[in-house]
């Protein structure tokens, strides 16, 4: 009996998962892809943003771009997550707030013409905003991974990838499925 519960509940899952993929606006991801490619002919900085689960997914997007499709080139894409070092984040956070962890970081590196990547599921979550916003005041091209209506940060950003699902998992899986999406078309651009 337990078996037959699981076996349902992956079959449910595994639904929703290639549901949502086929949703999901192929003309979204080869903006992005084009983005990314100016980025790296321009030699411009890639930041990536998110929290919790898409801070993971910014962090293995950036991982896959710095090695996967830079290895062996002369021209790199320069790309760095700003979730990653948890002191800037936790005085940041503390002395600050927790709000401005991103745009603060931002305030460090941002040139114009960069590129800012933000990820998240409900596209609502006020340090991303925030960030997103310094990016557009400052120059920057503003890129919005998100899920569920996409939320504000669909309507800020001027590439949005909308995953249409009311579903957390899912809309991270689909958002680490395009990074590898965008890392292998990269590579074919880049390196071949």
């Amino acid at each position: 009996m337990q078996v037959q519960v699981l076996e349902r509940l992956i079959d449910a899952y595994q639904d929703r998962l290639i549901s949502a993929m086929q949703a999901v606006d192929k003309q979204q991801i080869i903006d992005i892809i084009m983005v990314l490619k100016k980025a790296w002919e321009q030699r411009k900085n890639i930041f990536l943003i998110g929290n919790g689960g898409s801070a993971a997914t910014a962090s293995h997007i950036a991982c896959d771009l710095n090695k996967g499709v830079s290895f062996g080139l002369e021209n790199r894409l320069k790309v760095l997550a700003l979730n990653e070092s948890i002191p800037i984040l936790l005085a940041l956070g503390n002395d600050v707030n927790f709000e401005s962890v991103f745009v603060e970081q931002l305030k460090n590196f941002l040139e114009p013409g960069d590129v800012v990547i933000a990820l998240s599921g409900s596209g609502n979550s006020p340090n991303i905003l925030e960030a997103i916003d310094y990016a557009q005041k400052n120059g920057a091209i503003t890129i919005g991974l998100c899920g569920y209506d996409g939320g504000r940060l669909r309507a800020m950003v001027q590439h949005p990838l909308h995953v249409p699902v009311d579903d957390q998992q899912v809309a991270e899986d689909i958002h680490l499925i395009i990074g590898h999406i965008i890392m292998r078309s990269l590579v074919q651009f880049l390196v071949d």
